[in-house]
């Protein structure tokens, strides 16, 4: 084959993987876009939690608070789940 007949192959090629790539990075940023909503609701459903507690200091809420705060901090280390997940792609 020559040189000039591989070069459409190789267009044909390339606009094939550019395409895979370009969906590779629409799934990633979906993806992403999921999490972040998910972490959104999480913390709004957090805030719906914490205020009652906040207002009932007298209640033994200790054990409510440190659940709180693991939720928290998982939605923390998920929200640099995510930041990673776009800057690497």
């Amino acid at each position: 084959m020559s040189k000039r007949d591989a070069l459409p192959e190789l267009i044909s090629t390339l606009k094939q993987q550019r395409d895979e790539l370009q969906l590779h990075m629409h799934l990633a940023k979906a993806e992403a876009k999921q999490e972040y909503e998910r972490l959104t609701d999480r913390i709004n459903e957090l805030t719906d939690q914490y205020e009652p507690v906040r207002k009932a200091t007298a209640e033994s809420a200790d054990n409510v608070i440190a659940a709180l705060t693991l939720a928290a901090e998982e939605m923390k280390a998920g929200f640099e789940r995510v930041r990673k997940s776009l800057e690497s792609k």
